[in-house]
């Protein structure tokens, strides 16, 4: 995997691609034999990335390249169904993968999340409407919701 380091309002994120698409966005450290080497579709990416942080972009187009369990796979697709500035609770996403039972499945589907933002598991809220569970940390989820909500109707 090639990547990049991108500072943002967040704070440092690690942006990865394979050979098939962006593979990784989280931050903390690069995954284990990553190499930092800047490529057309990461300067793409962290591009589009530039201007989502902006608010001037809501929908992102860049190859993902997403490795998972066919049940993973099916909740980052869920995932990526959500519009931007709206959220869905673990219910409807549970729904949304033909099995309404499997909230916990889907949480934590959407915990292993390898491409955070891109893939907006930050966009799934608990049943009462409270922020719940998000691996890289509540308050980043919160504001990237914040982020959204601010710039929907722009």
């Amino acid at each position: 995997m090639n990547i990049q380091y991108l500072s943002t309002p967040v704070g440092r994120l690690v942006l990865g691609a394979d050979d098939s698409g962006i593979c990784w966005l989280r931050p903390g450290d690069a995954p284990s034999g990553a190499q930092l080497v800047q490529t057309p579709l990461l300067q793409t990416a962290s591009i589009q990335l530039e201007e989502y942080f902006a608010g001037r972009r809501k929908d992102f187009e860049l190859p993902l390249s997403l490795s998972g369990t066919p049940f993973q796979r099916a909740c980052w697709d869920a995932l990526c169904a959500i519009p931007y500035g709206e959220t869905r609770t673990y219910a409807q996403q549970a729904a949304a993968v033909g099995n309404p039972k499997a909230c916990r499945a889907v949480g934590m589907a959407n915990h292993v999340n390898p491409i955070i933002i891109l893939v907006p598991c930050h966009r799934v809220i608990g049943s009462n409407g409270r922020l719940t569970g998000y691996a890289c940390g509540l308050s980043l989820k919160q504001f990237l919701l914040d982020l959204e909500a601010a710039h929907r109707t722009k």
